[in-house]
């Protein structure tokens, strides 16, 4: 038999809900005590099974309800963050980091995954007695987990900063642009790496163009140099519309451009590119 202690009834009620979507075999009897708040008792056959799900139930819990909490604690505390933007921000990426399963949080936090540190730490507290508060354990035991989470913030306050840095870019552009006498006034893009443009006619730029275009605008004010030939030749170009085709609108290049030229950029699949005759014969 295992006798757990949460002070707190949402979070004995969280508890209780994943218990048993993990396992409906679980006996659990809950009465309250009063000094140490509501007492669980749980009964299954073998020990392993149900330290295995009361461990991961409480990481759940933790999750839900006290994770957020810590989180803006250490963006206030630790990192001495105090505008409530900017610390919810943080805290948003923080929070993407930890949960996050897609390719780009896992490559920012290094393949690390905070809440097994966390379920390892409360495995070992079952393991090793049979009566368990949950609060003393998140008071006094989390040390190195939190530890690690200030590791986590600290990556989220870099990719936010990163963030910054690239919006005051977007709006350095925008501000470039505005300013700029209309080249062409429609310019066509095709996917790829680099893009490839054309005329309002159908006809490619060419290398040379797109070169003499940029050299004759002050690209470097912007922090474009004559070598980037996605964005600096539109920016060079500050046409009035711009239609990207392609197969893939989320690919970062083509998010870039819609995001400098908002409205006056228009994405399209490839198979909509109206000059492919143009395209097959390299004119």
């Amino acid at each position: 038999m295992l006798e757990v202690f949460f002070e707190h009834d949402k979070e004995t009620i969280s508890f209780c809900e994943h218990l048993f979507q993990y396992n409906k075999r679980i006996e659990l009897y809950w009465r309250t005590h009063e000094e140490w708040g509501n007492h669980l008792q749980l009964e299954y056959g073998k020990a392993g099974i149900i330290t295995e799900t009361a461990a991961q139930s409480m990481v759940d819990v933790f999750v839900i309800h006290r994770l957020a909490d810590m989180i803006n604690g250490i963006i206030k505390d630790d990192y001495y963050y105090s505008n409530t933007e900017e610390i919810d921000r943080i805290a948003d990426i923080a929070l993407w980091l930890f949960y996050g399963e897609d390719g780009d949080s896992r490559h920012v936090r290094k393949g690390k995954d905070p809440s097994q540190l966390l379920k390892s730490i409360i495995t070992g507290n079952l393991e090793n007695a049979d009566i368990i508060h949950f609060d003393s354990i998140v008071t006094f035991q989390t040390k190195i987990f939190k530890d690690q989470l200030i590791h986590l913030v600290g990556l989220a306050i870099d990719e936010f900063k990163r963030e910054e840095d690239h919006q005051a870019f977007i709006d350095s552009l925008r501000e470039f642009i505005v300013t700029r006498k209309c080249s062409y006034s429609t310019v066509h893009v095709l996917q790829g790496n680099p893009f490839t443009f054309f005329k309002p006619n159908g006809k490619r730029f060419t290398r040379m163009e797109l070169r003499l275009l940029m050299h004759n605008e002050p690209l470097y004010m912007v922090g474009l140099d004559e070598e980037e030939l996605n964005l600096a030749p539109l920016v060079a170009m500050a046409p009035k519309k711009i239609t990207i085709y392609g197969d893939h609108p989320s690919e970062p290049k083509t998010l870039t451009v819609i995001n400098v030229f908002q409205e006056k950029a228009d994405f399209k699949p490839y198979s909509s590119f109206p000059f492919f005759n143009y395209l097959k014969n390299k004119n």
